[in-house]
């Protein structure tokens, strides 16, 4: 049985909000365990100093984030801690391996394949190297709400340079058979690059599993606090052409963390993989080593997850007037995650998140950053939808306070 009530009493948030408010907002980023929250106020009150330097303080920092990524190297299933990079977010990895593909995009092989079911983040950076003469191949997800890995084939050639892909949609949950894309792409000779930011909470990541080429995650979204990494195979990392000064080894990661991130953030990062593990020691009967445990935990997680899917699928179906979107039907929980995208009939999107903020209830409206999702499902871009995403620390019960407080609202 999933520990839900020790996992929430890790979470201070969810007390200091008091038992009365929903954190159904999770997509835009989660809520830290106490390790993590310690480990971040530790670090700045004993060692906020400089890499580098011979003393004490220093090399502790220097110690902190040598763990911080092997610890993330161990989540990833990386090869080696080298192919992690640290930075402040995301889309600026994903900026930055973009711009050096596209210092080095050759006319032979210029296509690059995004997909319209991705955080704007994942398109735009891409969209951007038209002015290097890349060719933009879009990959249309269906009705379903999905992306389906055949829909590749006609899109690929021997002109594919990368395709661009989210593991999981951040505004409809459906998850990508990534390995599947990375068999067909490489079969061309493209390499592949995934938005691993949404999916990073939801279940176990392998990156030699998913065969991909680079990938990039938000730590603020898997229990963290407000940074990002990127992971990229050696070989691929080292190749691309990238600012640095000249003290600066022309190899990963210190190529790609040219000037001073947030440290204590990334002892945040680790604290907070550190809660996965132990969580982990709750499903293995005997001592593992640290990947199985966070297998484990991760999996344990995943499943949990598809329990809260079904039940707020059905808790939407609940309600009278309400347009749920995506995969809506129970039984395929574990082709998408906990994260929820609908409408009232008749209702704002805005009046509707408002309604519930009211009510203590914390979802949100808008178009999610993925404004060519809201056009496809022909939502008014003005207008957004209202998403409803939760994590492993929320509950049956809140999902039915939230239909009965959307109840009120559907019928007011």
């Amino acid at each position: 049985m999933f520990p839900i009530h020790e996992v929430r009493k890790s979470f201070p948030a969810l007390k200091q909000a008091g038992e009365n408010f929903i954190f159904f907002d999770n997509a835009a980023g989660a809520q830290m365990p106490k390790q993590a929250l310690d480990a971040v106020a530790e670090h700045l009150l004993l060692r906020n100093v400089q890499r580098g330097g011979p003393y004490r303080q220093s090399r502790e920092v220097d110690a902190a984030i040598a763990r911080a990524r092997e610890s993330v190297a161990i989540f990833l299933n990386a090869r080696q801690p080298e192919e992690v990079c640290f930075g402040m977010n995301a889309t600026s990895f994903i900026r930055l391996v973009s711009m050096a593909i596209g210092q080095k995009l050759r006319a032979s092989r210029n296509e690059i394949i995004v997909t319209d079911l991705d955080h704007e983040s994942n398109i735009a950076t891409w969209l951007a190297l038209r002015a290097n003469g890349a060719k933009i191949i879009w990959w249309k997800m269906r009705r379903d709400g999905r992306l389906h890995a055949e829909d590749l084939d006609p899109l690929l050639s021997k002109k594919t340079r990368i395709v661009a892909c989210p593991l999981a949609s951040n505004s409809l949950g459906s998850i990508l058979d990534v390995a599947e894309v990375s068999r067909r792409a490489h079969a061309h000779g493209a390499e592949v690059f995934v938005d691993c930011v949404h999916y990073g909470p939801h279940g176990p990541i392998d990156v030699q599993a998913l065969d991909c080429d680079y990938l990039v995650c938000s730590g603020y979204k898997i229990f963290g606090p407000h940074m990002g990494f990127l992971w990229g195979r050696k070989q691929l990392l080292d190749g691309l052409p990238t600012f640095r000064e000249d003290f600066i080894p022309d190899t990963a990661p210190a190529k790609f963390e040219v000037g001073t991130y947030v440290y204590e953030n990334v002892a945040g990062m680790d604290a907070a993989l550190a809660y996965i593990e132990n969580l982990g020691k709750r499903f293995s009967p005997t001592t593992s080593g640290r990947r199985v445990l966070i297998l484990k935990a991760m999996e344990a997680i995943r499943d949990y997850e598809a329990s809260l899917s079904a039940e707020f699928l059905r808790a939407l179906a609940s309600v009278e007037n309400v347009v749920a979107y995506g995969i809506t039907d129970p039984a395929a929980v574990l082709q998408r995650t906990p994260t929820f995208c609908f409408n009232v009939k008749n209702k704002s999107a805005s009046d509707v998140a408002t309604r519930l903020a009211k009510q203590g209830i914390a979802v949100r409206n808008g178009n999610m950053y993925s404004p060519r999702v809201m056009k496809r499902l022909k939502i008014r871009a003005a207008d957004g939808a209202v998403r409803a995403s939760l994590v492993h620390y929320n509950t049956a019960d809140e999902i039915h306070r939230f239909a009965r407080a959307l109840r009120r609202i559907s019928k007011a």
